[in-house]
């Protein structure tokens, strides 16, 4: 009895691990090579979903003692106008606005901004007739 109880708890843990966390979030090396050194850059990536259909995408990593932040939307319809903003700890960091193009109908922001001290907060939020995008990392 405790082989079978041990061998249905493993396979409860490795189907939890596999099925159960979405991959909306990563840490470390994605990209073709990373922050140089090879391993870990400390970049955290975040995805979701707008208000209305869309999607978001967040990167934020270390850049020469700032923080360099990526934020992109897919909205899946060229032509449309973004209002966007990055905030950091509350603080304004960048704004602007920006257009989406191609046949993938996205844009996407990238900023340097200050290493603040502590855990910096990072939000990128970007909106379009209504359609709200929000995206947070702390790093």
């Amino acid at each position: 009895m405790t082989k079978s109880l041990l061998a249905l708890a493993a396979l409860s843990t490795s189907a939890v691990l596999a099925l159960g966390a979405p991959a909306s979030a990563s840490h470390g090396d994605d990209d073709n090579g990373g922050g140089g050194g090879g391993g870990n850059d400390g970049r955290v990536i975040k995805t979701g979903s707008c208000s209305d259909g869309a999607r978001w995408k967040l990167k934020v990593k270390t850049d020469d003692g700032g923080l360099e932040v990526e934020g992109e939307v897919d909205s899946n319809t060229s032509g449309q106008k973004w209002a966007w903003r990055i905030k950091d700890g509350g603080a304004l960091a960048a704004k602007g606005s920006s257009t989406t193009s191609g046949r993938s109908g996205s844009f996407s922001v990238e900023r340097r901004i200050p290493d603040r001290a502590g855990t910096d907060t990072v939000v990128f939020r970007a909106t379009h007739s209504g359609q709200v995008c929000t995206g947070t990392i702390a790093f």
